[in-house]
């Protein structure tokens, strides 16, 4: 696929001397902390050095006093609390955190995840009625609820109070309940907009315990779920999530809990050395796969447990589960495919819509990134059943599918989620009519070069740049993820030398050198790109990360390579 190159602004000479001057650091270094909006000493050592006292006053948050209040009633009155979330990473550690902290605290807590299947998304009505004949009389929700006005009614009705917990967008009308807490609420002045589910139970969980007088670092014990929803859930990790994640991740590589230690073993992860990249494509895709394919509850039972068997057992389910939920992903991406075939006109659709009875709708969710991957079109795909389509939508930058849903929201039975991906029913009937609107504000709302995937290269440099010395700068950056990515840099006339040749599927590995230093470079699924090497010009223009490769146990500098000219 065709890449764009672009490049961040260049910064004033005395910009980048004066912070030079202050941090003592490599003007690359400077470059890169100012590519990502940092201006002063005070923002570089809180992006470098983040810690849970940078954290924000819980107290900013809209709602976060009625709701610490109603919650610290409830235990002392020994209520019967239950945990009401979503059936994904972050609705599942949101409930396993908060589970864990207020058990902890001696509260008579429960939690309940509905069936994606026959609930859906979100608060559910039967859920709600199930939760009050247990005799429940406070509902937490966590990663859900925002929009679930009827939902809130009815636990009202039948005599539970109800505390939402979201962080995603309102729609025209707010839940009738104790409190709603999210930051994205058109009302509240909360500093940071961009928590994940888990870290708006994490602010109610502070506000707990700082209005209980408790010792601030008392929290930190389920820091590590925090970091787990937060980077699976795709968040910015920047402010408030950097820090659970940074936080987290210490604590998972140096005090892990049994489940996690468990889940970690299954997915043949090493012990110690969990980053980013290993929660997202080794952790999260077993905690989800339960939830996709049946009841998330069980990975909940994983993430509470302190039992070693328990954990050993529920882990090896997940396991299978996710092996499960690969076959299933195959079969309905062939399928979708086809469907492709017949519908989609890549000259005149900006969108790619579709519809198909009885796909699975736990999995249409990742089908569609990837179509995203061989298409970079926004994508919906819907799966209906009983003359009603659930559907998974997911985005690419640049082009908000919420909002553009929202345009549609007529033909919709509900939606909601965020600008990069949503859910929504709709009836069968109505299908036709919302895959031609759709397109039509797609069409609106993207250009023709919204179409072609960019990636923003953060600094030309040579390979002589790459110095122990940057390297070692370069490892404060982490943990990476969204408005933190792996810097880009973009190195002209380099030199192919040895035989290049592919390892794995399709990975392309080879060296190259200029100025005097070589270095190993790996272009994972690039392998058509052999070809040209070997037949064209051996002197390159190359696009990559510099990241560490550890192999019996020795670590060596590699270039990770995204695009080549």
């Amino acid at each position: 696929m065709q890449l764009k190159w672009e490049f961040y602004e260049e910064y004033p000479h005395e910009v980048v001397d004066e912070l030079k001057r202050q941090l003592l650091a490599p003007e690359l270094i400077v470059q890169l902390l100012l590519n990502r909006g940092l201006r002063t000493i005070d923002q570089v050592q809180a992006f470098l050095n983040p810690s849970t006292a940078n954290l924000h006053d819980p107290f900013l948050m809209k709602d976060m006093e009625r709701a610490v209040d109603r919650v610290i009633r409830a235990l002392r009155n020994k209520e019967q609390i239950y945990l009401f979330g979503d059936y994904d990473v972050d609705g599942i550690t949101a409930v396993s955190m908060l589970y864990l902290f207020l058990k902890d605290l001696g509260g008579d807590v429960h939690y309940y995840i509905p069936d994606r299947q026959i609930e859906g998304y979100g608060l559910s009505a039967g859920g709600v009625e199930r939760i009050a004949a247990a005799g429940g009389q406070l509902i937490i929700s966590v990663d859900c609820g925002i929009n679930s006005i009827d939902e809130a009614k009815l636990a009202r009705e039948l005599g539970v109070d109800i505390i939402i917990s979201d962080h995603h967008e309102q729609g025209s009308t707010l839940p009738d309940a104790i409190a709603v807490l999210d930051p994205k609420r058109e009302d509240c002045q909360y500093p940071f907009k961009d928590l994940a589910g888990v870290g708006v139970a994490y602010k109610l969980a502070q506000g707990i315990t700082q209005h209980m007088g408790m010792d601030p670092h008392y929290l930190e014990k389920y820091i590590d779920l925090a970091a787990i929803g937060s980077a699976a859930d795709i968040v910015p990790l920047i402010d408030e999530n950097r820090v659970f994640v940074k936080e987290g991740l210490l604590k998972i590589n140096s005090n892990l809990e049994v489940g996690i230690q468990a889940l970690i073993d299954v997915a043949g992860l090493r012990m110690g050395k969990m980053d980013v990249g290993q929660i997202v494509f080794g952790m999260a895709p077993r905690l989800n796969a339960v939830g996709r394919l049946g009841d998330a509850m069980r990975a909940v039972e994983l993430l509470i447990t302190r039992s070693a068997s328990q954990a050993n057992l529920l882990a090896k389910e997940l396991e299978s589960e996710n092996r499960r939920r690969k076959e299933i992903d195959n079969v309905t991406l062939d399928q979708a495919m086809e469907e492709i075939d017949s519908t989609y006109d890549p000259e005149v659709d900006r969108a790619i819509v579709l519809m198909r009875e009885k796909w699975h709708p736990g999995v249409i969710g990742i089908v569609a990134s990837r179509i995203i991957e061989k298409f970079y079109r926004p994508t919906i795909m819907i799966t209906i059943e009983n003359g009603i389509g659930k559907g998974s939508a997911r985005s690419i930058p640049g082009f908000d599918i919420y909002d553009a849903l929202k345009k549609c929201e007529d033909l919709l039975m509900q939606f909601g989620g965020h600008k990069y991906a949503a859910g929504l029913s709709i009836k069968a009937e109505s299908f036709s009519e919302f895959r031609r609107r759709f397109n039509e504000v797609a069409r609106g709302m993207i250009a023709e070069e919204d179409l072609i995937p960019k990636i923003a290269i953060e600094a030309v440099v040579r390979l002589d740049d790459i110095t122990s010395q940057i390297v070692k700068h370069l490892r404060n950056f982490a943990p990476f993820g969204p408005k933190n990515t792996r810097p880009l840099f973009v190195s002209y006339g380099v030199e192919v030398v040895g035989t290049p040749r592919i390892v794995g599927t399709n990975h392309l590995k080879f060296r190259a050198r200029q100025n005097g230093e070589v270095f190993d470079c790996i272009g994972f699924n690039m392998g058509e790109f052999l070809t040209r090497l070997e037949m064209g010009s051996r002197v390159i223009d190359m696009v990559y990360v510099v990241e560490e490769n550890e192999w019996n146990d020795r670590k060596t500098v590699q270039l990770r390579i995204r695009d080549i000219k």
